[in-house]
């Protein structure tokens, strides 16, 4: 990061999605774990939020759930760890004593709606387009889509579309985006560093021999400034961003003569 200018992110906003987000937050009880959850219809659909269904179908839900309480005579209790507990119990009782079933136009609207989502998607298949995301970037869409086991191309890169565009009605967003944010930073920490090994090198004509290490106070005790030559030389000869490097290197320590009766480079792990 030291070689170019941060520029800092904008501060993420979650878009307010009320039909989706009081669906999710009541089905999950995210915010309130002391209260017991309220009753729902015995037959309600399996719905994740990662399968991003139309807003308009959680509206038509959140009415059927209503006037299902209406039918067993539920009563709201009072949250206790809410400040206007009483207001807010009388604004969910009134909306139940309200609530109207639906009409039959309206239940084929939810029938037709309940096969627009991402219905496909199941939560392992999600976790491995997260960590997808994770390890290559957002943009690198080809080696996502080889991640996600079961899914073709076409598949995740629609999925990948919806994501992006509506990646703020899911729940547990905040730590999605971090997660991902991190993978992120260390991919573009590791293109630094090759850069500047690549800069390093191309000063020397025999870098193995000639190239000189800047120590400044950060020397540290135990290696020798001709086991860092060579480290360096050799990472960048087999190249740093290639899978299982370090393991490889320290094979080629083991067999480099000139480290042949030194014990202490020739025990080092590759962590």
């Amino acid at each position: 990061l030291s070689m170019m200018e941060w520029i800092e992110p904008p501060k993420r906003e979650r878009k307010a999605n009320y039909a989706v987000d009081a669906y999710f937050r009541e089905a999950l009880r995210v915010s309130e774990p002391k209260v017991p959850k309220a009753p729902r219809p015995p037959k309600q659909p399996n719905i994740q939020d990662f399968q991003f269904f139309p807003p308009r179908l959680f509206e038509l839900l959140e009415k059927e759930i209503l006037y299902y309480r209406k039918t067993i005579g539920y009563k709201v209790p009072r949250n206790p760890d809410l400040p206007n507990a009483a207001q807010v119990q009388k604004e969910e009782q009134k909306k139940i004593d309200d609530s109207m079933p639906l009409t039959p136009e309206e239940t084929e609207e939810k029938e037709k709606l309940l096969t627009q989502g991402f219905t496909n998607w199941n939560k392992r298949d999600f976790n491995q387009f997260i960590k997808a995301n994770e390890k290559y970037g957002r943009d690198d869409i080809d080696n996502i889509a080889r991640e996600v086991e079961g899914k073709s191309p076409e598949e995740v890169i629609e999925y990948s579309a919806v994501f992006w565009e509506r990646c703020n009605e899911l729940q547990d967003i905040e730590r999605i985006m971090a997660q991902i944010e991190r993978g992120e930073a260390r991919i573009q920490r590791r293109i630094s560093i090759k850069k500047a090994l690549d800069a390093k090198i191309a000063r020397y004509k025999a870098p193995f021999h000639q190239l000189r290490i800047q120590y400044g106070t950060n020397k540290g005790k135990n290696y020798t400034e001709e086991e860092d030559r060579f480290l360096i030389c050799m990472l960048h000869k087999m190249g740093f961003d290639k899978e299982n490097v370090y393991e490889e290197l320290r094979q080629c320590v083991r067999n480099a003569p000139q480290f042949r009766f030194d014990w202490f480079i020739k025990s080092r792990t590759a962590m």
